[in-house]
């Protein structure tokens, strides 16, 4: 390829500057062009951090024919032999893996015919910088000029000499790698982030300034404000003034600025490995869960890669949402004290949200005699029908939602990340993973998930660069905004086009209170369609407890919670129906006409489901709170499950469609918590048996027993007995019928 070639092949937020020059030329044009426009939305259509990579699913279900399971071999103390090899086939792993590039073990692979990924493509250290000091990164977190580096002080700049560098490794070991059949995927690195896992940490990613401020002249459509540099103290120190008083941008748009380099950085990398090898897809394992920190924005990265392990508990249905058919898969931690049934379990789970395999880390898989421990043998049946006899069925299906959107929205994660900041007070260098057990967004979304769930919805997960440029998809009729903070204007006008012309949105609680920089508003971005009242002056006085933080629960105070109810109890706050009122001026529950649709504001949060979930105590009259203008709209389950004449509890359908055939998953959706690491842990998983019986709106032909491989005929309604950490798996021709 040719010198000019490569260039415009390069990431387009150019860090060094022999580029600069060029860059700005093309955002001042951008400007230019699209003046007519809304700035937002000129920014989301044209910036380069949304234009995918080549997205082949065809070629990657070529590679990724079933469901893959591939042990990291972290303690593989039976060897690399026949006597690995035989294991691998008895047990039914069908993966593998190589490091660094390695051919080293691709013959034994091949012989025993197991796909592989290649981990740390690109090294260790560079994708993921390195922690050496015991401290961490604590000393550079109130640092903002600094520059992304090892904790050792060494420096790992984004920019053209850090892609040279890469590239060239990716030279030295696709061609070797690309020569075998079982390859299925190359990982740039494990765990990778911009900073340091989703640790906040406001550094430059360069120290090319220029480019921010080119950037930014871009993102504000031209009238950009002067390019500020500031730690999480100064949104910290805000937050004890009114809302039409916050401003959050000058660390905000930066975060957003860095997301957008990563994005651009991760898609170059792909794209130079599938320039050797275009069939393989390249992406990267150990993704965290959506954070404001580390480049977690899932609508960029998305779109920049071909293939993820990110880990359970927050990301999955998001992913599954953005890109469908990429291979997703998790990791696995098997766990003496959860017992094989909570291996058995997340295996079914994952295959029936769509995923397609798992990374397992091998650790007591074997005693000092290299025997494979019991568990292991209790897990072998599931391991070896999922990847052998029910994995293909799935490979290239479609994911069946119920015409329920959840609006993703990476401003309004930011925004909750600094409205919980102040909990943590001082103490804020210490967030590492646990956003996503206490964060507000986090817990919220969470919420929202298994309220829906448990009521028999099914549901996918709408991207905001999607809405902000083609609007709503009129495939769905309700639109949920979990604490959508944070909102532009050409959001809040497609909404309204939305709702307008028949559709539903429900909003929690604060919504669009801030613009998309995280600034402060006088009237929320929708309080004309929601028919609500904000003039700017509400404080974390007018929210939850009334004065002490913006948020519903304390999170340095329930930092390790054992209990849900533990949770709540550190900030307690004015109850309606058994869940946070939010707002403390407004009443619940404004339903409002608005054209041929419906807008709601609950003024609730859904966050206290959890504790009524844990303690085995929901019901659908709770859920009818929040679910009960999506009833109005139209949408019902067209999968009724009941045991013993009731719903089951915690108790789930999943389906999909391939081939003229619709695949029903009837599965337990117990709670699921993941370290940064991916270590896994479930709660109130049960066993025995469970008898459930599957029923159809309308007679439905031609169904099978997935798992026995029994033809049932026709009918409505099936009766179904399986483990309960297991899965009922069945299939019938045609659609999904039609809800009356």
């Amino acid at each position: 390829m040719c010198e000019a070639g490569k260039s415009k092949r390069r990431f387009q937020m150019r860090n060094s500057g022999k580029f600069a020059a060029a860059l700005l030329v093309i955002l001042t044009s951008a400007v230019v062009w699209g003046a007519e426009d809304d700035a937002y939305l000129n920014y989301v259509k044209n910036a380069s951090e949304f234009k995918p990579v080549k997205q082949d699913p065809a070629g990657w279900t070529a590679r990724w024919n079933t469901w893959i399971y591939m042990p990291w071999r972290s303690q593989w103390t039976i060897g690399t032999g026949d006597a690995g090899g035989q294991f691998c086939k008895d047990y039914g792993f069908n993966g593998g893996f190589v490091d660094h590039g390695s051919t080293s073990d691709v013959p034994w692979l091949e012989k025993w015919n197991l796909k592989f990924y290649c981990d740390h493509l690109c090294d260790k250290g560079f994708v993921k910088v390195r922690e050496g000091k015991s401290d961490g990164f604590k000393g550079i977190m109130r640092k903002p000029l600094s520059i992304r580096q090892g904790s050792g002080g060494d420096l790992e700049p984004i920019d053209d000499a850090m892609v040279a560098k890469l590239e060239k490794l990716i030279d030295q070991r696709v061609p070797k790698l690309m020569k075998s059949p079982m390859r299925a995927a190359y990982a740039l690195d494990d765990e990778i982030s911009w900073g340091f896992f989703i640790q906040p940490i406001a550094w430059r990613l360069n120290d090319d300034d220029k480019a921010y401020e080119a950037w930014l002249n871009t993102y504000y459509g031209g009238k950009a404000p002067a390019a500020q540099y500031v730690s999480p103290e100064f949104t910290k120190a805000q937050l004890n003034n009114p809302i039409k008083d916050l401003d959050f941008s000058p660390l905000l748009d930066r975060i957003t600025y860095n997301d957008g380099v990563w994005a651009n950085f991760l898609g170059t990398l792909v794209e130079h490995s599938n320039s050797i090898d275009p069939t393989t897809p390249c992406g990267f394992v150990g993704g965290q869960s959506p954070n404001m920190w580390g480049g977690f924005d899932y609508v960029k990265l998305c779109k920049k890669i071909q293939f993820i392990e990110a880990y359970l508990g927050t990301a999955q249905s998001i992913i599954r949402s953005f890109d469908p058919l990429m291979p997703q898969v998790t990791t696995h931690f098997h766990q003496d004290k959860l017992g094989a049934a909570n291996d058995i379990w997340q295996t079914w789970w994952c295959l029936a949200h769509g995923q397609r395999g798992m990374i397992g880390w091998v650790d007591g898989w074997f005693d000092e005699n290299k025997k494979p421990r019991p568990w292991l043998d209790e897990y072998k049946a599931t391991n070896t029908e999922v990847s052998s006899v029910q994995g293909p069925k799935i490979v290239g299906a479609k994911w069946v939602h119920d015409g329920v959107g959840i609006y993703y929205s990476q401003a309004s994660l930011q925004v909750g990340w600094c409205l919980d900041m102040e909990a943590h007070g001082g103490t804020w260098t210490g967030r590492k993973s646990f956003d996503s057990a206490v964060g507000t967004w986090h817990v919220g979304r969470e919420a929202w998930e298994k309220i829906l769930a448990d009521s028999g919805i099914q549901y996918s997960w709408v991207p905001y660069d999607q809405v902000i440029v083609n609007g709503v998809p009129k495939e769905y009729k309700v639109l949920i905004l979990p604490s959508n903070f944070a909102m532009s204007d050409i959001e809040a006008q497609r909404m309204r086009e939305f709702c307008e012309a028949g559709g539903t949105v429900i909003a929690d609680f604060a919504c669009g209170l801030f613009d998309q920089h995280g600034k402060g508003r006088t009237k929320g971005a929708l309080d004309d369609m929601f028919g609500v009242n904000h003039d700017g002056t509400e404080s974390k006085k007018d929210f939850f407890a009334g004065g002490k933080l913006w948020t519903e629960v304390d999170q340095d105070a329930s930092f390790g919670f054992k209990t849900y109810a533990a949770m709540f109890k550190t900030l307690p706050s004015p109850l309606e129906n058994g869940f946070a009122k939010a707002e403390r001026k407004l009443g619940i529950k404004n339903v409002k006409q608005v054209g041929k649709g419906t807008a709601v504001y609950v003024n609730l949060s859904p966050q206290r489901y959890h504790q009524y979930r844990q303690e085995g105590t929901t019901t659908d009259e709770q859920r009818k709170l929040f679910t009960e203008n999506i009833f109005k709209a139209g949408v019902k389950p067209w999968v009724t499950l009941t045991s013993g004449g009731k719903r089951p509890a915690n108790i789930e359908a999943t389906y999909f469609t391939k081939n003229g055939r619709t695949y029903v998953f009837v599965v337990q959706n117990v709670t699921v918590t993941s370290s940064n690491l991916g270590d896994t842990k479930t709660a109130g998983l049960a066993e025995g048996k469970i008898a459930v019986d599957v029923e159809f709106p309308e007679v439905v032909k031609e169904v099978v027993d997935e798992r026995a491989g029994k033809k049932l005929g026709e009918g409505k309604k099936f009766s179904f007995e399986f483990n309960a950490p297991e899965a009922a798996f069945l299939s019938f021709a045609g659609d999904p019928p039609k809800k009356k």
